[in-house]
This record gives C-alpha cells, structure tokens and sequence, in this order.
C-alpha cells in the first residue's frame, strides 16, 4: 500500500470512528423518527443531486436494506445526463416542487436529504416542501462546509428537524498533494453511505422485534424472490422505482 492509499484509508477510518461518536444522539433520534414512520405504514424518501443522489441509490432494493425506503432519483439533478448542466440545475429555484410532487410524499413520511454543501436551492426547497406536506426531515450534510460559503443564504442544517453532521471539510476531498495546491480523496459517499445503513440498521433490529422487519434479501439467497416480491408487491404502490 502506497503512502497516499495509507492516509486515506486512516483518514477515512478515524473520520468515522469519531463520527460514531459524535453522532450517536442524533442517530438515535432519526431512527426513532423514521421507527415511528415505518410503523405507521409511513414512508422513508432519500434526496441528493449530484454525487448526493448515490445515498438515495444505496438504500433502494438493497440487500439488507428496509423495504419502505424510496429513492427520489431526478434525472437532471444528477449525473448521467449531463453532468455540468446538473450542477445549474441543483441551484435553480423552483425546479424541485414538481421533482418531488410525483412522489405522493404524506404527512408522517420522512425524508433524509443528503447534501453535503448544504446551501444548494434543491436541498433547502426539499426540506421546504416536506414540511409544508407534514412530513419530518433529516439531513446529512457539512456544517462546516456550509458554514464557509452560505455568504448570508439559508443552510440545509438551519432548517431540517434532524441534522446529521458528518463532519468533513469544505471540498470533501481530505488529502492534499504536496506542492500543487489540489486536494483528492473525497470521502462524503463513504461517510454517508455509513451513516444511513447504521441507521436503518437500528431500525430493522427494532422492527425484527415485532416480527415486522420488511428487509430485502440478495436475490442469488435462498427464499429471496417470495419474499422480495411479497414486498414489492406492498411498497410498490408509492415507490415509482420498484
């Protein structure tokens, strides 16, 4: 292992050997919120444009992930289509309300809005919209890196109800290579992929409580396709992506 693939990884790993720590109340607390949800026959959307929208992706029909979770994926808003125009998208006001309108989002869903600059116009008029419907929101994003450039605008983690810090520096990237002046190893996916499978894994272990888990299995598994198609055959109906 070369030395720079040494310090990302050790970067890496003590980021989130703190991160254990320091969020450990906050986790508890969005996963009380999105344990109440799921009880109540509830919704868990996940949004994020740009590299963002890749936690949306994680926990949709995921092997081991919750079956109520549903992934906002806006073409535009994220890569594939065109990734520079993507970037003028995720600042432009009022593009997000249809976005999310075709969604059925309802009081008592929660969604978790990933942004990890967090003054962006898409995330702030997602967590705008979800509480004008009712429902709870959860962020993950950099106070940090918020903090170094909202220059007077509104900050995701100034108005969402949970707000996951995942404590990186403005950029991301957490490696400097001497004497250029760059900065590589980017490392807000890692750390929100994560978080958001910690969390939903504390709330699968509550919900196995009641025999009530609605977890997916890998499909190459032994009594993977009934129960997969038991539940996509329940969530279906509100998630446009199963």
């Amino acid at each position: 292992m070369t030395d720079i693939t040494d310090a990302y990884f050790s970067n890496l790993i003590g980021r989130l050997e703190t991160l254990k720590q320091v969020l450990a109340e906050p986790m508890v607390q969005a996963a009380s919120v999105i344990l109440d949800a799921a009880r109540g026959d509830k919704r868990v959307y996940v949004f994020g444009t740009g590299h963002s929208h890749m936690l949306a992706e994680e926990v949709h029909y995921r092997a081991g992930g919750l079956a109520f979770t549903v992934p906002v994926l806006v073409g535009s808003a994220m890569l594939h289509e065109g990734a520079v125009i993507s970037s003028v998208y995720e600042r432009t006001q009022g593009l997000v309300r249809p976005m999310l309108e075709r969604y059925g989002m309802q009081p008592g869903d929660v969604i978790i809005i990933a942004s990890n600059s967090g003054v962006n116009a898409a995330p702030i008029e997602a967590a705008d919209y979800a509480h004008e419907i009712g429902a709870k929101v959860i962020a993950i994003t950099s106070i940090a890196y918020s903090a170094a450039i909202a220059n007077g605008r509104r900050r995701l983690a100034e108005v969402a109800d949970i707000v996951l810090d995942n404590g990186l520096p403005p950029g991301d990237a957490v490696l400097d290579l001497e004497g250029t002046g760059l900065r590589v190893g980017p490392v807000s996916t890692a750390v929100g992929v994560t978080v958001i499978n910690a969390i939903f894994a504390e709330v699968a272990s509550e919900l196995s409580k009641s025999g009530d888990a609605p977890v997916y299995l890998s499909a190459n598994m032994p009594g993977a396709a009934e129960i997969n198609q038991k539940l996509v055959k329940k969530y279906r109906p509100r998630n446009p992506h199963l």
